[in-house]
């Protein structure tokens, strides 16, 4: 098991919050806002740059309006 930040299945993780935060029409400045973080928080876990901890995915998921269910379910069909 690939423990890195640049693993093939962490970069769909980043792929798939970048996408969901687009189709949500949220910049990177408003979701940091959300999570009271800076904007380069998000910048670096959208890019690969860091890893979220399941706590900080959570609280990414809620202020993208998916539920994490969901958010699970959409990366689901990527690691089969």
């Amino acid at each position: 098991m690939e423990k890195s930040i640049y693993s093939a299945e962490y970069q769909q993780v980043c792929e798939l919050l970048r996408q969901l935060r687009r189709e949500a029409g949220l910049t990177q400045v408003q979701v940091a806002e959300a999570l009271g973080v800076p904007q380069s928080f998000v910048s670096r876990y959208e890019s690969g740059q860091r890893r979220l901890d399941i706590v900080e995915l959570r609280h990414v998921t809620d202020a993208l309006q998916v539920r994490f269910p969901e958010f699970l379910e959409q990366l689901g069909p990527t690691w089969n």
